[in-house]
């Protein structure tokens, strides 16, 4: 491998063209080029960032060392397998696949052919969680809320899929607990297949998730609430603003409570940009990722028990 890492993005579309311009900003490595399934997409990206776009996927194989898949989420499993059967490292957004069995291969492959799989769940290099991490020991009760307006994008998959499972591996990454059981609801409203969705996730550990995702309301939320004994912590993804309330002493029942309030606005870091120079820091020095595929395997079949109990309603 040489020294500057080899990278391009396959599927430029809105995300996948942010990926590309964030390769571009990284001395240590090079973006050789893009790859669309729309050729006039990909002409367009490779143009305004002064690389090539390949012509068909095929022609990356001995051109580059790193990949990142930003196509379609069905897409992700037969392209993902690809590179890696060519030894080429792999950054696929999430969801990993569409199904779990397809992450399982994917997981397996990777550690066969001692490659890096690092999946997109973006939000774990968002300075909010990085911040709050520290304080959270043993959650016991996390809420959620994640809602957006309608895009056309992203409705190649359910509310689940695309919205929930960020938080899904949020919580996962924070209780750090199998989940044992799930009760879910949710519909579709615009697109034939769920719209809005609630889970109330119940953890080995004790610790409760109750998680709401839309993709049909009239203004963006991206709330994260963690309870936990004598401290509760409310992160706002949004705006950054992070409040941590902790009880300091015993409230004697006159007056207002011993609860201190900590608050800290986050500069809105770069995200994107963190997950990318992470992903090229695994490929160069050879290590783990910080979002593995196990990681999105995990926060997939949790989606899936949730989508396999709405469904049960549903018939």
């Amino acid at each position: 491998m040489t020294s500057k890492l080899r990278t391009a993005v396959v599927g430029v579309g809105y995300l996948g063209r942010f990926h590309a311009q964030k390769y571009k900003l990284i001395d240590r490595c090079k973006l050789m080029g893009v790859y669309d399934s729309n050729p006039a997409r990909a002409d367009e990206v490779a143009r305004e960032l002064s690389v090539s776009a390949f012509s068909k996927l095929e022609d990356l194989i001995g051109q580059v060392d790193a990949v990142t898949v930003a196509s379609t989420t069905s897409s992700h499993f037969e392209i993902a397998k690809m590179l890696l059967e060519n030894g080429i490292h792999v950054h696929v957004e999430k969801p990993i696949t569409t199904t779990s069995r397809e992450a399982e291969s994917l997981c397996e492959l990777a550690a066969k052919k001692n490659l890096k799989l690092q999946v997109g769940h973006v939000e774990r290099f968002n300075p909010a969680l990085q911040s709050a991490e520290a304080k959270l020991n043993k959650p016991l009760f996390i809420e959620c809320h994640r809602l957006a307006p309608f895009k056309p994008r992203g409705v190649d998959v359910n509310v689940v899929l695309d919205l929930m499972i960020h938080d899904l591996d949020m919580i996962l990454h924070l209780t750090k607990s199998e989940p044992v059981s799930v009760a879910a609801v949710g519909t579709p409203v615009i697109t034939h297949t769920q719209d809005i969705a609630n889970a109330r996730i119940e953890f080995a550990s004790g610790a409760v998730a109750n998680v709401t995702a839309s993709r049909i309301s009239l203004n963006s939320q991206r709330k994260f609430r963690v309870f936990q004994d004598s401290q509760y912590l409310t992160m706002d993804f949004g705006s950054g603003e992070v409040r941590l309330f902790t009880k300091t002493g015993e409230w004697n029942g006159e007056g207002a409570p011993p609860i201190d309030m900590d608050s800290w606005s986050l500069e809105k870091g770069d995200a994107l940009l963190a997950e990318t120079q992470s992903f090229i820091d695994s490929c160069l020095l050879n290590k783990p990722c910080v979002v593995t595929g196990e990681d999105g395997l995990r926060a997939l079949r949790l989606a899936e028990q949730i989508i396999g109990t709405i469904e049960k309603r549903h018939h």
